[in-house]
């Protein structure tokens, strides 16, 4: 069996209780090396076979797989934040369902919450934006042209970009021209939750100087929207005191 594992954004404990336990069982760990925190590798037997991704093709951990699986060892795939996300599991899996080799995944909390929990934001805020909009810019992947930067600027949501840091330059010419203003507040978030984690606030104008000032280059997430600074947002309806729910009734004021 193979295990899809999501690490989590970063800090050892930040791993789902199912992953730690997934981890503290394989026999066969192969690991994202170029993002997934290695001190998470902790929790591996001490003679657990461990296999560093970033070295690897896609062929090459699929013969990792296919070897341990034919042995009946227990195999994790420990992927970066959330596999869901920008994580290429998909291709994987379609190729174990080739080899009808069984597999399951285990969620991760991905970059863009342990950015939110280190700055204590709240993306849906009401009467500013009540939709989260996570998306990148165009490198090696490609983006379809429908998701365009500037078409999601458009709603003035709240946004995380991902893999995007080297052109912040690009990014924020792309976002105004999308319809929001420049002076819209943003943050850069380099390795979010990591002991080395660096966060700053700044405005879609300044994310390029802020990275260049501060030699950020790659591994950040650039947020976007009001939702950052929390002014002038209105209260949640569910806490009202003339509201009444499934558990409360309205009290008169």
């Amino acid at each position: 069996m193979v295990y899809f594992v999501g690490a989590g954004t970063g800090a050892v404990d930040l791993i789902t209780v199912r992953g730690m336990h997934l981890l503290e069982r394989a026999d066969v760990i192969i690991y994202a090396g170029s993002l997934v925190n290695p001190e998470l590798l902790q929790y591996a037997k001490k003679d657990c076979e461990i296999h560093n991704s970033a070295k690897l093709t896609l062929g090459e951990v699929l013969t990792v797989m296919q070897k341990a699986e034919a042995e009946g060892k227990c195999i994790v795939r420990l992927h970066t934040g959330e596999p869901s996300i920008y994580g290429a599991v998909r291709e994987q899996m379609d190729e174990l369902d080739r080899l009808k080799i069984p597999y399951e995944s285990c969620p991760g909390v991905s970059a863009c919450f342990g950015a939110a929990a280190s700055l204590n934001l709240e993306y849906t805020l009401p009467g500013i934006s009540q939709s989260l909009i996570i998306t990148r810019m165009e490198g090696k992947t490609k983006v379809p042209e429908r998701e365009s930067i500037e078409s999601f600027a458009a709603h003035q949501a709240s946004m995380a970009i991902y893999l995007s840091t080297g052109m912040l330059k690009e990014l924020s010419e792309r976002l105004v021209a999308g319809g929001y203003r420049k002076e819209t507040p943003a943050a850069l978030i380099y390795k979010a939750t990591w002991p080395e984690e660096e966060a700053y606030l700044c405005t879609i104008e300044t994310l390029y100087d802020i990275a260049k000032a501060h030699g950020i280059t790659k591994t950040a997430l650039v947020l976007v929207g009001e939702v950052i600074s929390h002014q002038n947002y209105k209260k949640s309806r569910l806490y009202a005191a003339d509201f009444s729910t499934e558990f409360r009734q309205a009290k008169e004021t």
